[in-house]
């Protein structure tokens, strides 16, 4: 039988359509720095964006099943698209283990900013869940939220391109004029668009704010390890091991670079 002890010492594991939910991950690292951790970028398969929901549930599903052969105690969706498409169905099936997802920071961009323009930066597949749309219907009467379907804009993260003209002007064709004035705040419906967040604010210009689920994803983790008894009790630095299906020494490279600074077991 398992300890108490090596329950608590089992990592949380992390996992994306590649590297995005690194942004996730760092905010966790934040909050409770003394966990073990597994990321696990799925860039071969990446983007999940532009698959059926039905092909991303099936690559979750398998992703989530190997990291709990891999012995995590606990499993946070850190993709809209992979927590839109299967972690309803995987909470069903996994009903005593840990699943978390995450959601756009819509509450507090349109309680924020009542009666402003608020601009949902996502996929096109998380943009057309029913997730997101009842996410919408429910904070439309304090906001005019307008959603904005960002296909290729998760790819320039991928290939580690964080800034420079190339994304620069990729981003003024996403959001046009008409788009970018008046706005007040945006939502970053993307854990990969963290990465680029000041780029993004720089292309509406203004005083525009700009949200992320990273944090609230991280205390809804926290949460649930407090609630289940699983955080970890040795008080010093836990380890971050960085797994990606994409074997390539670069995307782990460019894994470890957008991690924040601390030990890490590649």
């Amino acid at each position: 039988m398992t300890s108490m002890i090596e329950k608590y010492d089992k990592p949380v594991a992390f996992l994306d359509s590649g590297v995005g939910g690194i942004s996730v991950l760092n905010e966790a690292i934040r909050m409770m720095p003394y966990e073990n951790y597994i990321y696990f970028g799925d860039s071969k398969n990446a983007p999940y964006g532009i698959r059926t929901t039905e092909e991303v549930r099936q690559l979750t599903e398998k992703n989530v099943k190997f990291l709990i052969e891999q012995g995590a105690k606990a499993v946070v969706i850190a993709c809209n698209t992979a927590t839109s498409a299967a972690a309803e169905y995987l909470r069903n099936k996994y009903k005593d283990f840990p699943i978390i997802g995450v959601e756009p920071a819509l509450k507090p961009a349109a309680l924020n900013h009542e009666g402003g323009k608020v601009l949902v930066m996502a996929t096109p597949m998380t943009l057309a869940e029913r997730k997101f749309q009842n996410l919408m219907k429910k904070y439309e009467e304090y906001a005019t939220i307008i959603p904005v379907p960002c296909g290729g804009l998760m790819e320039f993260v991928e290939d580690g391109i964080l800034s420079g003209d190339p994304l620069e002007n990729f981003l003024l064709q996403l959001l046009p004029p008409n788009l970018r004035n008046n706005t007040e705040a945006v939502v970053l419906g993307c854990t990969h668009y963290p990465f680029i967040k000041e780029i993004i604010a720089k292309v509406i210009g203004g005083n525009v704010a700009i949200y992320d689920g990273g944090m609230g994803t991280a205390r809804q983790l926290q949460r649930k390890l407090q609630r289940e008894k699983l955080l970890r009790r040795i008080e010093e630095p836990g380890e971050v091991r960085m797994m990606n299906t994409l074997e390539k020494g670069e995307r782990l490279k460019l894994s470890e670079t957008l991690l924040i600074s601390r030990p890490v077991n590649l």
